[in-house]
């Protein structure tokens, strides 16, 4: 069941969105706002997983409420709008889609089903997470010390800390430790997990970098970003992954240099 909220200042939208949500047995409405300070406070207490939300509300606006909630906090999220200049922002504040106002039918119904796909995509991830907490100490994640590489007849065991970056080879991962590169049976998404997330990070679908070996950041036009590791080697950063990533490379300080 994916719980969902519908946030817009007017009662005739959110009636709308609601008739919609209605037909659909595997959505639950969990809340109902008409502002963006009460719908803050909403989902902060009730946690949906999607919110339909307006953008232009009087005072805090729906994009100024997913700005203001912690990344790991902020639920999927479908803009309603009457303007489609919004499309951009959308996409800084991670939207699932956005819907113009009157709202068609089959583009509702698209967007419905790229939530249904991310919840489950999500619901996958923390799957994947309890899967690799040891048994005895369910409350202490297990991260990856070394990893054990096979060539030919030969293991080879590579210690985390050596890898400066992976990079996703198929079903594959391919990591990078000096100039050596060792070919592991293991799929990026699962090394997301196995890795201590204090010091890897995801900065593409297809590459994960130390976060002590990141030099420089360099900010593109498209919002994705171009990094330089120190040994020189430039790897893109997706717009996708850029706030985890800053979060880290800001450290307990909060402040960086771009």
């Amino acid at each position: 069941m994916i719980r969902v909220a519908v946030i817009d200042d007017e009662p005739l939208a959110r009636g709308g969105v609601k008739v919609r949500l209605a037909a659909q047995p595997d959505l639950e409405l969990v809340g109902e706002y008409g502002d963006g300070v009460a719908a803050l406070e909403g989902i902060t207490t009730h946690a949906p997983d999607l919110v339909f939300i307006d953008v232009q509300m009087p005072g805090m606006s729906g994009l100024d409420v997913l700005a203001a909630l912690p990344v790991k906090q902020r639920p999927m999220a479908i803009l309603l709008t009457a303007h489609d200049r919004f499309a951009v922002r959308a996409f800084e504040v991670h939207a699932l889609d956005y819907l113009l106002k009157p709202i068609d039918d089959d583009r509702f119904a698209d967007a419905l089903e790229r939530a249904r796909q991310s919840h489950a995509s999500r619901r996958r991830e923390l799957t994947e997470r309890r899967d690799i907490q040891p048994k005895g100490n369910a409350d202490r994640p297990a991260y990856a010390a070394r990893f054990e590489v096979r060539i030919g007849r030969r293991v080879v065991f590579v210690e985390a800390a050596d890898v400066q970056w992976i990079e996703a080879d198929g079903d594959y991962a391919t990591l990078h430790v000096g100039e050596r590169t060792y070919l592991l049976r293991e799929s990026l998404s699962r090394l997301s997990h196995l890795l201590d997330p204090a010091r890897f990070v995801r900065v593409h679908r297809s590459t994960i970098v130390r976060i002590d070996c990141v030099a420089e950041l360099r900010a593109l036009s498209n919002r994705d970003a171009l990094l330089r590791l120190r040994d020189g080697t430039p790897i893109r950063a997706s717009r996708t992954y850029i706030e985890p990533l800053l979060e880290l490379l800001r450290g307990p300080s909060g402040s960086t240099s771009r």
